[in-house]
């Protein structure tokens, strides 16, 4: 049949790149047959998708609503407009108090342009750091490397957690920002399974003369659902990715404040000046056009965020992540970080067990269970982890509820039963337990652990795209 448009812009994929297509369906199926448990990872809705799939990505719009360089932004400037909305609403900000800024790519850009925007080159901030449950974009560095662009173009002390409670020590935190004086203190994680205690950040900044900024990229789903302490009510500026616990595209969002912050010593009004400086160091100081269509997945997604059924579905979360961790304690013995959780994260510290992140990563994996290696309080290299870390978001937007849990943790377990088996003949080093893996001896063992968490995870529903 003749076609009046050139084939490449009207075939569909699995027609014009049947080799791309069938990674990705390959792929689909890899997400459907195992158990997705990284702490970072979510299933976003088919909604979310269809924007993701639209038109919207065929559109320039570099610059702010109702001032944008390119023509033809009169719907984009709709969308985003409603996007602004949506995030105010989700968190109950009131907007002559709160602004927000939805067109960072993800979350790693949005910490860049607070830094860009509010701290000078070479400014001084304060994380918490990596090893202690942090993040790369907190100012992390090594002894021997500024390993983060947050640490090449920033000067950065990190915080600490307390060794023996494996909770933030916020009395040293206090004294060393005193000493410090930081521009800008970051209350965030992307490991710490606990709630920051935000009112005592607030008053570590007051003393100290910084900024604080809250980092919820792992727990604005549960902030927005109001089942974990809100930054808002402590902060000047909250950053968050949207793909994590809230569910939705993977993109990034600045909340800042605005509006009058007191009265200088005449009695005469003072204004918060945060939301130039962080657009003009979002776009043109870091981006340039915004992505429309991660826009309006982010819209979706907050939409969805207001339902009763997402508070549900956050409880479960949490309630997950607590059963797989009591879980594991009961099977062996594994050293749960901090005692415990209070979000969706379990980091787990696999030295009592006698196995390596690393090795604890590549077993689970082999048997279709996807986690991350990461550090534990006390590591020396973020390159060979003693922990590993689960997440609860994704399994439970597939439905598992806790007593399925058990049966994760349990094949959880095995896995690590068999790492050990194989450790013994494969001797310490990660590369030689990588290849002994592929023995026949543990081969046929492990396909059939990976055919039983297969078959278990094929019972749950995975949302999105029928055919991806």
């Amino acid at each position: 049949m003749e076609k009046t448009i050139d084939n490449y812009l009207i075939d569909e994929l699995s027609v014009e790149d049947p080799e791309i297509y069938e990674l990705i369906v390959k792929e689909k199926s890899r997400q459907f047959r195992g158990l997705e448990m990284i702490a970072s990872e979510n299933f976003t809705s088919k909604a979310v998708q269809d924007c993701l799939s639209s038109c919207l990505t065929n559109k320039y719009s570099e610059g702010l609503i109702g001032n944008r360089y390119y023509g033809g932004n009169e719907i984009i400037d709709k969308i985003e407009t409603l996007a602004q909305k949506r995030a105010l609403e989700a968190f109950d900000l009131d907007p002559q108090k709160w602004g927000v800024n939805v067109q960072p790519y993800s979350g790693s850009p949005a910490n860049l342009a607070v830094y860009t925007g509010l701290v000078e080159p070479h400014g001084r901030i304060m994380g918490l750091d990596l090893p202690d449950g942090g993040h790369l974009t907190h100012g992390f560095y090594t002894s021997t490397k500024k390993v983060s662009a947050t640490s090449i173009f920033f000067e950065s002390l990190p915080y600490k957690i307390n060794l023996e409670t494996e909770l933030i020590d916020y009395d040293q935190l206090q004294k060393n920002a005193n000493l410090f004086k930081p521009k800008v203190i970051i209350a965030g994680i992307s490991c710490y399974p606990r709630n920051l205690d935000y009112a005592r950040f607030r008053e570590i900044c007051n003393e100290c003369g910084a900024l604080l900024m809250a980092d919820m990229a792992h727990v604005s789903g549960l902030v927005a659902a109001k089942l974990v302490p809100s930054p808002f009510p402590y902060c000047d500026i909250v950053t968050t990715t949207t793909h994590k616990t809230l569910r939705g595209p993977r993109s990034g969002m600045i909340f800042f404040r605005k509006g009058e912050s007191g009265k200088d010593k005449n009695g005469s009004p003072v204004y918060y000046n945060f939301e130039d400086k962080i657009n003009q160091a979002v776009f043109p100081g870091l981006q340039g056009g915004p992505h429309n269509h991660q826009i309006a997945g982010v819209a979706v997604a907050l939409k969805q965020a207001k339902l009763p059924s997402f508070t549900v579905y956050q409880e479960q979360v949490i309630s997950n992540a607590r059963t797989l961790a009591s879980e594991l304690q009961k099977l062996g013995e594994y050293k749960i970080v901090t005692g415990g959780t209070d979000t969706h994260i379990v980091w787990v510290n696999m030295k009592p067990v006698g196995l390596s992140g690393g090795k604890a990563e590549k077993i689970l994996e082999e048997v279709s269970i996807a986690c991350n290696k990461n550090t534990v309080p006390g590591d020396k290299s973020a390159l060979n982890p003693s922990g590993i870390r689960f997440g609860t978001g994704a399994l439970t937007t597939r439905g598992l509820k806790n007593e399925d849990i058990k049966i994760v943790a349990n094949f959880i377990h095995r896995a690590v039963l068999l790492a050990n088996d194989i450790q013994k003949v494969s001797g310490p080093k990660l590369a030689d337990f990588k290849q002994c893996v592929h023995k026949e001896e543990f081969s046929s063992k492990i396909e059939a652990l990976k055919k039983e968490v297969e078959d278990f995870a094929s019972q749950f529903p995975l949302p999105g795209n029928s055919e991806f």
